[in-house]
């Protein structure tokens, strides 16, 4: 069933920054995820990605700025779990509790139906390890666990960092379609992740984060087309011939081990002519279409973090 779309499914940050002693981890950033769509957070590792959404749940305070969900700060709500469903660190339950203990007491402390324990255990498959203690748990059905709590108020919004980390391919392709249906029904979902072809195949909207600074937010078709680049697969007999042309009129071109030409700089009707007038013959022609992860890397290139003391925020 679809919801009515409301302002209090709005995660907004407004010019936020947070800074640990001299090192200011995020920057000025202001963005706002919006119902009904998956929205991909991604950044290098140590571009603030955790940092930020620990700022949104209120687990940190900012420096600067204003976090806020439905216009109010995560503190601020008077039912938490019912307005935001959070998964942060799946083995962050303690390890002796069975994992329908776990959610129960969950529940009480915001007045949560006990029956809609079973409902979320049998939602993710684990109906069946209902009773059995959460330290038994393989990272892939702590994982599950963690949606399952985060799930559990039916909030509006949901956010996961690194959902699928640990899941299997049945797993994954399971966790994406249920992403999916829950942005369908009106619901707010911001997911992190590194994994990118993943992110292509989920998120219709990405967040874009590098050294704690806003790069892009934007649809996940037009991210892609910001970062593509203009390269071009020319196979042909004359590779050499050709490949001096091709410099000569400004191209940059590469060739492959199979000794077709990577051509930037040049479009294919260009290439096409300048091989028409030289009697040149060309067997294919064939323009590279980037991937969310190219798009990345190349966006993202003056943000990478190397400086190994400092990642991981």
């Amino acid at each position: 069933m679809t919801r009515m779309t409301s302002p209090s499914a709005l995660i907004e940050a407004r010019n936020l920054s947070k800074r640990y002693g001299t090192r200011l981890v995020v920057r000025d950033l202001s963005f706002t995820v919006r119902p009904g769509r998956v929205t991909g957070f991604l950044g290098p590792n140590g571009a603030g990605k955790s940092t930020t959404m620990r700022l949104l749940l209120g687990l940190d305070r900012p420096t600067a700025g204003q976090a806020t969900i439905g216009g109010r700060a995560y503190r601020d709500l008077p039912r938490p779990l019912v307005t935001v469903g959070a998964m942060l660190e799946a083995k962050a339950v303690h390890q002796g509790r069975t994992a329908g203990h776990h959610l129960l007491g969950l529940a009480r402390t915001q007045g949560i139906p006990g029956r809609r324990v079973d409902e979320v255990l049998e939602l993710v498959g684990l109906a069946a390890a209902r009773d059995r203690r959460a330290g038994t748990f393989s990272l892939g059905m702590s994982q599950r666990l963690g949606l399952a709590a985060a799930l559990l108020g039916d909030p509006e919004v949901l956010m996961l960092d690194e959902p699928v980390n640990g899941l299997d391919p049945e797993g994954i392709v399971w966790i994406r379609n249920v992403l999916k249906g829950l942005a369908l029904e009106g619901r707010t979902v911001l997911v992190s992740s590194h994994l990118m072809t993943e992110m292509a195949m989920t998120a219709q909207h990405l967040i874009v984060i590098g050294r704690g600074r806003l790069i892009a937010d934007c649809p996940t078709e037009e991210f892609i087309a910001q970062g593509a680049s203009d390269a071009v697969r020319v196979g042909t007999p004359d590779a050499r011939e050709l490949g001096e042309l091709l410099v000569r009129q400004g191209a940059r071109v590469s060739k492959e081990p199979d000794g077709t030409l990577i051509v930037t700089g040049s479009r294919p009707a260009q290439i096409a002519e300048l091989a028409h007038r030289n009697g040149i013959v060309l067997l294919e022609l064939t323009p590279q279409r980037a991937s969310l992860e190219d798009a990345f890397m190349h966006l993202t290139r003056d943000s990478v973090e190397y400086d190994a003391a400092e990642a991981g925020a």
